[in-house]
């Protein structure tokens, strides 16, 4: 196969922040464009930042990111190594970006490609201030980075999501139990919102909307007048009550450590408290982030992949590909930088949830 012509000729390629499906299906798109199309170098950067920091790298090849399609987490290994962040003193994050800018040279790289969620693209946002070329790319079940549509990983943390919800309605019922199910969402509620309209969620908690458990008392003993005797409440797990959200960050934190290991364990208190009903809480927890990845995000990390490598191609650096409706696109990397993509609270889901009757935790 003849080779293309590529401005970009040697690159590092990285992995960072949470693991989550579709990480191995991109990195073996963007390494087969890159070598069968254009012939370039790739060289493998290992557990993120940190491996720049402490050169830890290879070169990668053709037998590397073969049969990586359907395997889940990432051949490359992942940290949460923020070096724009310092642990102590303003110096160690000086010390660490340093070295990360001097790997980059020693190695000879005209690019870096970075696959990862907010925290990632902000960081390749602030390498690209500091005179670096980088690429991203937008990973994480929370689907919540500005200037994409839709993340890969997300899918197939829904698909995981759903089903948990799908099994707890047979427990539920079966011992006529309100059961709280917490599902990941720190800031935005995409996932939890999604996963409890697909799975029939009776309530549905959000970080965008703060909760009264008045309100979801309200409507659980409503449902248990109807002969329902059982319930399925769904919490992004950075749902917060009306009264948390009045709190300043630091009061919240203490209120939570007090109150509970997490938000499923407080409402499922709350909620028994309010209502004398019997409440368990069950937290998914790393089990939406583990296993292969759905069609769909095999599909969507593949095309931001080879996209990615588009982008390369013509050195076109600084960019963060990104779903636009049905097409691949890309936007600056200023445009997820520093930023979350939360559920607006007029979103259609919203709406559609509470026409099928679903309680979001308030009036």
């Amino acid at each position: 196969m003849a080779v293309t012509r590529s401005v970009t000729k040697r690159f590092g390629i990285l992995t960072a922040g949470g693991d989550c499906p579709g990480l191995n299906a991109a990195i073996r798109g963007v390494c087969r464009a890159a070598h069968d199309r254009y012939g370039m170098e790739i060289v493998g950067i290992a557990n993120g930042f940190r491996g720049l920091i402490y050169e830890d790298t290879r070169t990668l090849k053709p037998h590397d990111f073969t049969g990586i399609l359907t395997r889940g987490g990432t051949i490359l290994g992942s940290s949460r190594e923020k070096p724009f962040v310092a642990a102590d003193k303003d110096e160690v994050a000086s010390e660490k970006v340093s070295a990360i800018m001097e790997t980059y040279s020693k190695l000879k790289l005209d690019c870096l490609v970075l696959l990862g969620g907010n925290g990632t693209n902000t960081t390749g946002y602030k390498f690209a201030l500091e005179g670096l070329n980088v690429i991203g790319l937008p990973k994480t079940i929370d689907n919540d980075i500005v200037g994409t549509d839709r993340t890969f990983g997300f899918h197939s943390a829904l698909a995981i999501g759903t089903e948990a919800i799908d099994r707890l309605h047979s427990t539920a019922q079966s011992h006529s139990r309100v059961i709280v199910i917490e599902l990941m969402g720190h800031k935005a509620g995409w996932l939890a919102l999604y996963a409890g309209v697909a799975g029939g969620g009776d309530v549905i908690l959000l970080p965008e909307i703060p909760y009264d458990v008045r309100e979801i008392g309200k409507h659980l003993e409503q449902r248990a007048r109807t002969g329902k005797t059982f319930s399925i409440v769904v919490a992004a797990e950075g749902a917060m009550s009306i009264k948390e959200a009045e709190m300043d960050k630091k009061e919240r934190k203490k209120y939570r450590n007090e109150n509970g290991p997490s938000v499923a364990y407080r409402i499922a208190r709350e909620i028994q408290e309010e209502t004398g009903m019997e409440t368990r809480a069950t937290v998914l927890g790393y089990m939406q982030r583990g296993g292969i990845p759905s069609a769909s995000d095999r599909v969507l990390a593949t095309s931001l992949g080879t996209a990615a490598v588009e982008l390369l191609a013509k050195g076109n650096y600084g960019r963060m590909v990104a779903l636009s409706g049905n097409e691949i696109d890309s936007v600056d990397l200023s445009v997820p930088e520093g930023k979350v993509k939360n559920v607006p609270v007029n979103h259609y889901m919203i709406d559609s949830a509470r026409a099928v009757g679903t309680c979001m935790g308030v009036e």
